[in-house]
């Protein structure tokens, strides 16, 4: 783990890369025709942008394809506990040793980066060394200028749903603006996969793919359905039941769906999707510890449930599963300050019988948890604040029956799960 550690400080130290997110594919093209276009070696591979979900989206695509006996690499953004977890080679992840190596030559060519950049070459130039069957591609925040939008000819690009997330990042903070941005510079002649999304976010993507030449799958070619207590994915020729015990989430399981889509299109079988569907789990979304330091030094009456995801649409989602659920519910919660405290609390009024807000370990840009804490006063919650994560459990827990919550960030998620 210190490993990890230096590196990011490594990265976040260096005279030529820029911790700020600069959008911008110039650079990041200078350095790969450097390199002799490593890029173009990738075949196969397959995009996955939007606002929420890209990660949820490639692991099941991924799960699947390896479930039938073929190869993927997949560059993800960000990791939770290592930062060796960005980058799968096929059977394993680059070691620290390679990720250094790869930096090194990096530095070389005297080409300032940003941080998200250097870590998408670090991952093309490694890629390109492998014989897989795909490569999967995460975005990074927006697409049109994006390091990962750098592929002429893609397999595949996956977008899934679009929310008001990254308006922080763009002049004109619109939703229009934000559509535009992630689908209105989609490559064409590939295959387009748009997932869920609210009807006025499907028809402004719908109004910036008119006239992209590359054939469509809209998300009303297949759908989640339920049965008694039972749920399935079901398009004109398939029905197939989601036997999952590790996904809980409406949300989650349309990415689960729309990752069968596009399995199904890659002409893996429904056998082996079926078979391989009840061992998918996402870490630190709707993680349920089950075991580890921190569950241990719980009350047998008590569960903790890992949530990373940070968007009010993500909320919304977190927020009507947990209504269904009859137990008494607490939350601990930290948050970066470049997202939206007040839109994200906001969705869970009259869920938390408690918040305890706290900041994000080695995080100098995560929100204060005083300043948290006014903001969940200011929507009327039962707020306290703890200078960090085992002080916000030992004002929680108790041995009587509760459900604890870790809600707000991915970086904090990935500290309790280092933790734990």
């Amino acid at each position: 783990m210190s490993q990890s550690i230096s590196l990011y400080k490594q990265l976040a130290n260096h005279k030529l890369f820029n911790k700020t997110i600069n959008f911008n594919l110039k650079r990041i093209k200078l350095v790969l025709k450097k390199l002799g276009h490593p890029e173009i070696k990738l075949n196969n591979v397959i995009n996955f942008l939007g606002s929420s979900g890209k990660f949820t989206t490639l692991h099941s695509v991924k799960c699947f394809i390896e479930a039938n006996r073929q190869t993927t690499t997949a560059y993800i953004s960000p990791s939770l506990k290592d930062i060796k977890e960005r980058f799968w080679m096929g059977d394993r992840y680059l070691t620290h040793q390679e990720i250094k190596q790869s930096i090194t030559i990096i530095a070389k060519l005297k080409v300032p980066l940003t941080i998200f950049e250097v870590l998408t070459v670090v991952y093309i130039i490694n890629a390109a060394k492998k014989n897989t069957d795909y490569h999967l591609v995460e975005a990074g925040a927006l697409f049109a200028k994006d390091s990962t939008n750098v592929f002429d000819f893609p397999l595949a690009q996956v977008i899934v749903n679009i929310n008001k997330q990254h308006l922080n990042f763009l002049k004109k903070k619109t939703l229009d603006e934000v559509v535009y941005q992630k689908v209105g510079f989609l490559c064409n002649f590939t295959e387009i996969y748009i997932g869920k999304q609210r009807p006025d976010v499907l028809s402004k993507i719908k109004r910036n793919l008119g006239k992209n030449k590359s054939k469509i799958n809209y998300p009303n070619s297949w759908k989640l359905v339920k049965k008694n207590k039972n749920f399935f994915y079901k398009d004109k020729k398939n029905k197939i039941k989601l036997n999952t015990k590790n996904i809980h989430s409406k949300g989650l399981l349309e990415n689960l769906c729309h990752a069968i889509k596009i399995a199904l299109d890659l002409k893996i079988d429904r056998k082996v999707i079926e078979r391989t569907i009840p061992s998918i789990s996402f870490e630190g979304r709707f993680q349920y510890l089950k075991k580890g330091k921190i569950k241990d030094k719980l009350f047998s009456n008590e569960q903790i449930m890992l949530d990373g995801a940070h968007a009010e649409a993500d909320a919304k989602n977190l927020a009507n599963y947990l209504r269904n659920l009859k137990v008494p519910k607490y939350a601990v919660w930290a948050m970066m300050k470049n997202k939206e405290p007040d839109l994200f609390i906001k969705q869970f009024k009259g869920i938390f019988k408690k918040i305890i807000t706290m900041p994000i370990e080695n995080e100098k840009n995560c929100l204060s948890a005083e300043n948290l804490k006014s903001i969940g006063k200011k929507n009327q919650f039962n707020v306290d604040k703890a200078n960090n994560f085992n002080e916000a459990i030992k004002k929680i827990s108790s041995s009587k029956k509760k459900l604890i919550n870790c809600i707000g960030s991915l970086y904090n998620i990935g500290n309790i799960l280092i933790k734990n």
